[in-house]
């Protein structure tokens, strides 16, 4: 396929298509706020993404979705999705239906519906392990983060680019007990440390947003978030750098299966999304990136959503407000 091919292939997937697809997961997510029932908040959202992707002239494929198909009745890696299977335009998706389950199920912030969406075999089929993440928003000079640097180093490195003291840089952690030396390490430097309960897709968005005041994401969590939030960083710019972590050798098997053999591999962000891409996101609870889903008084359900598009660069904030279904 020539480049023309792929330019075509996204043009016809409209950008605010896909950010029908993301609030509809979104919406249906919402509903289970706050309910104590995170399978139920993350089946909703993956029934209406799919009846949503179901809509858009596509033929699509599901290359990081909710997990194998025999653990994944719905959204499961290899699916297809969309409703012109075998005539439209070939996309591979990258979803999260529901990024942060615990999270809507105890209303915390910061919960989203999210995917990526690229021509054909531009998107990594990343394993469902963890990877060490670490990343960096626009303006600075390739190369500045270095996984195989401590955390120390890299916090010195940006620090020194913007012309500040390591101790004026902010940086975004999991909070998860394995992260008690990065945190320690990190804190011992002076650097603020933003903790963040889930949702890690936000966490390293944020770094790309002025506003936030965020200067890093450093730490582990999904790799599958890896590579949409490398989407995200694709589009807007800023710096990526994901290792993947097994805890056992049948990981590193499945790992194998999607075609990864180097296993211990310092992907950068345009390793793991090649290519033109479009992100979207719609909050399902408020958080610093997006607000999540409210409900009026005379019935009606108003989102908030952000699509971005690397071709374009363009990023579109999106306020929606939706009829009772």
């Amino acid at each position: 396929m020539n480049s023309t091919a792929h330019e075509n292939a996204l043009d016809r997937v409209l950008v605010l298509e896909m950010v029908r697809v993301t609030e509809a997961a979104a919406i249906a997510a919402s509903k289970l706020i706050g309910r104590g029932d995170e399978k139920a908040a993350d089946a909703a959202a993956v029934e209406a993404m799919r009846a949503a992707f179901d809509t858009l002239d596509i033929d699509g494929t599901v290359v990081i979705g909710e997990g194998e198909r025999d653990e994944a009745p719905m959204l499961y890696i290899g699916e297809k999705v969309g409703g012109a299977i075998g005539k439209g335009p070939r996309i591979d998706i990258a979803l999260d239906p529901l990024e942060g389950t615990t999270i809507t199920a105890k209303a915390g912030p910061n919960a989203l519906a999210v995917l990526a969406a690229a021509e054909q075999g531009n998107l990594l089929n990343a394993p469902d392990t963890y990877m060490d993440k670490l990343a960096v928003g626009p303006g600075y000079p390739e190369g500045i983060i270095d996984l195989r640097k401590s955390p120390t180093e890299n916090v010195k490195a940006v620090a020194a680019a913007k012309g500040v003291k390591p101790s004026d840089i902010i940086v975004c952690v999991l909070d998860r007990p394995r992260h008690a030396g990065l945190i320690a390490e990190l804190r011992g430097l002076g650097c603020g440390v933003v903790l963040i309960g889930d949702g890690d897709v936000a966490g390293v968005i944020a770094v790309t947003d002025p506003d936030t005041t965020i200067d890093m994401y450093m730490g582990q969590g999904g790799a599958p978030e890896g590579v949409l939030a490398a989407a995200a960083l694709r589009c807007v710019g800023g710096q990526f750098n994901g290792r993947l972590v097994f805890r056992n050798e049948d990981e590193k098997a499945r790992a194998r299966k999607w075609g990864i053999e180097d296993l211990g591999r310092i992907y950068l962000r345009d390793d793991l999304v090649k290519g033109d891409c479009i992100f979207a996101a719609t909050g399902v609870t408020a958080g610093s990136l997006l607000d999540g889903v409210k409900y009026t008084r005379d019935g009606k359900m108003t989102t908030e959503s952000v699509v971005m598009r690397a071709s374009s660069g363009t990023v579109r904030w999106i306020k929606g407000e939706h009829r009772a279904r």
